[in-house]
């Protein structure tokens, strides 16, 4: 076992992990947030996407150890308490998933797109989440859950719930 710190949702957190361990089972089993899922373990379906380092990462596809020092997100750090990221309520408020599998990825995937391009097209959309894949929506949901974050991130402010336009 060696040990390694990470700072995980803004807490620092120290670990011991097997040289051989991956990040997505350092974060469920060692951190102890299962937000993250662990799907295909090849980096092709997306479910175990956190943010390291400020950008999306698939965490089956990085070893434990070369995350030493790292920043990483969980889905976890979303909400605020109870109030939920624009993300978040957009998906819900369209019933954006089913499963919920996909979700955790999607939902910071969605994030990540709407940080770096605050007003995207379908076309944008589409490509941000080509790496998470969802087997019960058909994906038409979730580009209509991301426009709506779009404009919500835009119009509310934290303290007032979005609302359709």
């Amino acid at each position: 076992m060696t040990g390694m710190r990470l700072t995980v949702n803004g807490v620092d957190r120290e670990i011991d992990v097997d040289p051989s361990t991956l990040l997505v089972h350092a974060i469920r089993e060692q951190v102890g947030l299962t937000g993250t899922h662990v799907g295909c373990l090849t980096g092709d379906c997306g479910a175990c996407t956190v943010v390291l380092d400020g950008r999306t990462a698939k965490s089956c596809s990085v070893l434990a150890l070369s995350a030493d020092g790292s920043a990483v997100e969980t889905v976890e750090s979303l909400a605020d308490g109870d109030e939920l990221h624009p993300v978040q309520r957009a998906f819900w408020d369209g019933f954006a998933f089913q499963c919920g599998f996909c979700l955790p990825g999607m939902l910071l995937t969605a994030k990540e797109l709407l940080d770096s391009t605050p007003e995207p097209d379908d076309a944008q959309i589409l490509a941000a989440i080509n790496g998470n894949l969802c087997r019960c929506t058909g994906y038409n949901t979730i580009v209509s859950a991301v426009r709506q974050a779009s404009g919500c991130a835009r119009t509310c402010a934290k303290e007032t719930p979005c609302q359709e336009s």
